[in-house]
């Protein structure tokens, strides 16, 4: 018997009984399903015994997306062969213009930086590698929705890109090249439990830091680019884990290397973040208004406030919410991005920034 939905109250303008469809965000848990309706999040039963009606009755009144909601069954092949062909397209482009030693002009730039502004100075040059990467960065998402009705969303993706991943790449590079430079403060590497302390700070930080992207298709301009006011999953802990992320990244790699260099580092990427989060906040009101709204009210910058305050309700299956595939994508690019530090650190030094 097919799945069905019943009312548990009159039918209004805004309480619609439909038949469940595989369009839309589904989550499925064996006999039972979630799907948001009129911005609000339904639950039901799907029972194949004869005579059995499955009801559906209202969970909680979402006012944005459910995060990290993945169904096989609408990925299309030629995107992700579209996706393939695009990455590798723009990691070749970016090589040749950017890090080739010979022809790329990221040396040049970064050159032209600790020489002519920073005065060799190697924290000054870092604090202007990351102010340059945060003006073209916050600057094209706060021009974001005036660009895009110019240009359209794809085009605009890849202006944004191609602006600010280089600038990344360059401030990436130079500090794996230079993170030992500057005043050395402490030493703790050598103590018992410090290097599996850090570890473990450093991936719990990168669970936070990317899934604020849950949709790597978007990000490659694959699928139309949007601007998402997520509500579950990891922002029912915070609003901002980049920012937390973050945060537990530069504790744990201050605590480690410990000098002047590493401490300068951290407070300019913190100075941006928390920037971020006042912007991101700014955007979203201004896009969604009311809505985003009621989500701030219910969720928190600082991580589990919103719950221990009660703001937050969190739902009896809340664990499932990381089970959608994005999470498990973040989990296996967090181990990889451990395995491949020597190789990264290999890249840097040859390049010598």
């Amino acid at each position: 018997m097919a799945a069905m939905w019943t009312c548990t109250q009159p039918k209004t303008a805004k309480t619609r009984c439909i038949r469940p469809s595989r369009k839309g965000r589904n989550r499925t848990n064996g006999t039972t399903r979630t799907r948001r309706i009129d911005g609000k999040r339904y639950r039901w039963n799907v029972q194949a015994q004869r005579g059995n009606q499955p009801t559906t009755t209202e969970e909680e009144g979402l006012q944005g997306e459910e995060a990290a909601v993945f169904d096989l069954r609408q990925q299309k092949t030629s995107s992700w062969i579209a996706f393939g062909a695009i990455l590798t397209t723009s990691l070749s482009a970016m090589y040749v213009g950017w890090l080739d030693p010979h022809h790329g002009y990221g040396g040049k730039f970064v050159h032209a930086i600790e020489q002519g502004w920073a005065g060799g100075n190697s924290e000054a040059t870092v604090v202007w590698l990351l102010a340059i990467f945060a003006m073209v960065h916050s600057g094209m998402a706060a021009g974001r929705k005036t660009a895009e009705e110019w240009v359209g969303p794809r085009a605009y993706r890849v202006a944004f890109a191609v602006a600010s991943l280089p600038l990344a790449v360059a401030a990436v590079v130079y500090f794996i090249d230079h993170r030992y430079d500057g005043i050395s403060l402490w030493n703790v590497r050598g103590l018992p439990g410090v290097h599996e302390m850090v570890w473990i700070m450093s991936f719990v930080s990168f669970l936070f830091l990317y899934p604020s992207t849950f949709n790597i298709l978007e990000v490659a301009a694959v699928d139309k680019p949007k601007v998402h006011l997520w509500e579950t999953g990891i922002i029912r802990i915070t609003r901002h884990p980049q920012m937390v992320g973050q945060l537990i990244w530069c504790i744990a790699h201050t605590i480690w290397i410990g000098n002047s260099f590493m401490v300068v580092t951290s407070a300019a990427l913190m100075a941006h973040h928390l920037f971020g989060c006042w912007h991101g906040d700014k955007r979203l009101e201004e896009r969604y208004g009311s809505a985003f709204t009621a989500v701030k009210e219910r969720t928190s910058t600082v991580p589990f406030a919103a719950i221990i305050s009660g703001k937050q309700k969190l739902p009896d299956d809340y664990y499932r919410e990381f089970l959608g595939g994005p999470y498990f994508a973040v989990l296996a690019f967090t181990l990889g991005a451990y395995w491949a530090h020597p190789l990264m650190q290999a890249a840097s030094y040859k390049l010598g920034w």
